[in-house]
């Protein structure tokens, strides 16, 4: 049976993630394998996706985003969880049923140079999943792929040549084609603009939209650069070291983010007018990236969060709505917007101080 969201929307809810986990074992030996640790790579994630939207999902490379993608479409099998398409766990799903299942999920993956096999045209790549499928059949394949073609804005007539002959955008457009080729209801975005130049990025992104508008499309839009997420996404989902630490609809998030890690990575956007650039303080994070194999006690962020407290060591803080769908893991959250300037005022200060005490040096040195 299909859940309802009950967010005030009153839209249908497409897929639901809860305390999705993904663990990956690490061994040790080559006969003789044990087990020596686990990396925590997803730990933990829910969230829900409404019929039509885009959900942006950010974080930092290594944070999850890319795993939780693929165990979502269960090409990498949950260590636990429920992963909910139309009410039905596809966590439980198996073998002819899970193949159909496939036909309303699909992936664009990230990287457009890998994800073509480089010994099929274009109109093969395209048409395996309509043959797999047995959606159409003979001459009807190859009209398929054709219109597949002009949908994503390339020439038809390119159905005979190889993925060599492409740019990178055409490469991923290529892609977008593939995945559409099934016509599903649901696309996992896999970082698809990262690998192109900014121009190109922008190409894609509309037609990502437009394809959505025309398809009646959902995305789950994963990506690092947070200036492409605002610009799709109508809610936006923080991760840090395989947990979700913030979600908010886009302009709350962008207008008033509420944990600090959050905070940090949107001072880290540049702003195209110069005299707001020159105004704004960066929010500099100071440690390493602790490990998923080993990740920190109480909030994950704590060993690196510049306003954090004995009780962030101690206890995990709870992912709650804090007002309108705006919901954080931070026992600081609403303490967090006035201290955080603050902070990064005081960092901006020494880092003027360390340059000048630097320029003093070489002075000294010339003199």
């Amino acid at each position: 049976m299909t859940t309802v969201s009950t967010n005030g929307t009153g839209a249908e809810t497409l897929i639901e993630v809860n305390d999705l986990k993904m663990h990956f074992p690490v061994t040790r030996g080559i006969i003789f394998q044990r087990r020596v640790g686990t990396v925590k790579a997803v730990d933990g994630l829910s969230f829900s996706i409404k019929r039509g939207e885009t959900l942006g999902l950010v974080g930092e490379s290594g944070c999850g985003k890319s795993t939780a993608g693929r165990a979502i479409l269960q090409l990498y099998r949950p260590t636990s969880g429920e992963v909910r398409f139309q009410g039905v766990d596809l966590t439980k799903v198996r073998g002819d049923e899970l193949r159909k299942m496939r036909r309303q999920v699909q992936m664009i993956f990230q990287d457009p140079y890998a994800s073509l096999n480089p010994r099929m045209t274009v109109g093969d790549i395209i048409g395996e999943p309509i043959r797999v499928h047995k959606l159409r059949e003979g001459k009807a394949v190859r009209e398929r792929v054709e219109e597949l073609l002009g949908l994503v804005g390339l020439n038809p007539a390119f159905a005979n040549r190889y993925p060599h002959e492409f740019s990178g955008g055409q490469r991923q457009r290529i892609g977008i084609a593939r995945a559409l080729a099934v016509e599903p209801k649901f696309v996992v975005c896999d970082e698809p603009v990262s690998a192109l130049d900014v121009s190109i990025q922008a190409q894609v992104v509309n037609l990502l939209e437009e394809l959505q508008d025309k398809l009646s499309l959902t995305y789950l839009f994963i990506a690092h650069d947070l200036s492409v997420v605002k610009h799709i996404s109508d809610r936006v989902a923080v991760m840090y070291l395989g947990k979700m630490v913030e979600l908010a609809e886009g302009p709350k998030l962008y207008s008033m983010p509420l944990h600090p890690y959050s905070q940090a990575l949107l001072s880290a956007v540049p702003i195209p007018d110069p005299k707001v650039e020159k105004q704004r303080r960066r929010i500099i994070l100071e440690g390493d990236v602790p490990s998923p194999l080993n990740p920190p006690s109480g909030c994950h962020f704590h060993t690196r969060c510049p306003i954090a407290i004995q009780k962030c060591t101690d206890e995990e803080p709870p992912f709650i709505d804090y007002g309108g769908g705006h919901f954080a893991a931070c026992w600081r959250a609403r303490e967090s917007g006035e201290l955080m300037p603050s902070i990064a005022k005081k960092q901006a200060e020494a880092a003027a101080a360390r340059i000048r005490a630097d320029i003093q040096k070489v002075k000294g040195a010339a003199d």
